[in-house]
């Protein structure tokens, strides 16, 4: 038995002690035995499968589809202040890590993050970093598939992996939320340009905003005249354009601009006055104000 005070050891680590043949066996062979089994297999475990926080990763150790090589913390503090991270986000790490991403959204954010990590045991070990960094009520790290987990509750994602698996990540990401905040470290979306980008020595990070599915035709009217136009609109990604037909005349948009939910543009009424519009779109609605002539309009919009 393992007294008290002993440490508990390997059995590579035990010596073996001759047997006296001058002693006595004891009657209670068989229960010796059994406690003996139960030791040995006890032993063998906390060899084999040490406990979580003596986990310690090595930088470009090979995980499902990806290496790890750590994010600096000033290239995170950046992506964070990027993305405008507050205590009112939700942030999920995809491909979390050591935690350090959740762990400073938390800390110097004050947000509420979660992990989503391949690895079950770097899974662990970024549970304990949290632990440690006193935010383990803010951070949840949990082992799981990116592809699989659900984190549409995210107003911020942020990512590093590789360009095949951001490209294939895409699509569930503009299907969420119109304005949550997606921050890359090193690698981008493909033809989704960033909106922002910042950089920390040799490594940087891309920044992007969802943006709302607006392309269409949509009836634009004011709500007080129920002056009427149609409003045209293409879209490819964040980038927008289109025109304005008035009574039988077509005028392009000027300075068409969508970040999140938010939309803004320009255009020539058949007065010559320049109207400026910024709506904000709901699925097949918007609603907003055009300024003309300094003074301001409600206005809405309906997609046909």
């Amino acid at each position: 038995m393992v007294g008290r005070g002993q440490k508990l050891r390997c059995p590579s680590q035990l010596k073996a002690r001759p047997l006296n043949p001058k002693t006595p066996m004891k009657t209670s062979f068989k229960p010796s035995l059994k406690l003996a089994t139960a030791l040995l297999a006890t032993l063998l475990i906390a060899c084999v499968n040490p406990p979580a926080n003596d986990y310690q990763p090595q930088r470009g150790q090979s995980g499902k589809d990806v290496i790890w090589v750590p994010t600096s913390p000033e290239l995170v503090r950046r992506m964070l202040t990027m993305a405008k991270v507050s205590s009112q986000d939700i942030v999920y790490d995809l491909g979390a890590g050591d935690g350090i991403i959740a762990i400073t959204a938390a800390k110097q954010f004050g947000a509420r993050a979660y992990g989503i990590e391949y690895n079950p045991q770097m899974a662990l070990h970024a549970q304990s970093n949290a632990r440690a960094a006193g935010v383990e009520q803010q951070v949840s790290i949990r082992q799981g598939d990116i592809f699989e987990e659900k984190f549409d509750e995210a107003t911020v994602v942020t990512l590093y992996l590789l360009p095949h698996l951001n490209l294939k990540l895409r699509p569930t990401l503009l299907k969420m939320k119109p304005g949550t905040r997606i921050v890359s470290h090193a690698f981008d979306m493909g033809e989704w340009e960033a909106d922002e980008k910042v950089s920390h020595e040799y490594a940087h990070a891309f920044l992007w905003v969802v943006p709302s599915a607006v392309q269409g035709t949509w009836t634009l009217q004011e709500v007080d005249s129920k002056a009427q136009v149609q409003l045209e609109i293409d879209q490819s990604f964040q980038r927008i354009g289109g025109s304005v037909t008035e009574k039988g005349r077509k005028t392009p948009l000027l300075g068409a601009e969508l970040r999140g939910d938010k939309l803004a543009f320009r255009y020539m009424g058949l007065d010559q006055q320049l109207r400026s519009i910024t709506a904000q779109v709901s699925g097949n609605r918007m609603q907003g104000v055009m300024t003309l002539q300094g003074g301001q309009l409600p206005i809405e919009a309906t997609r046909r």
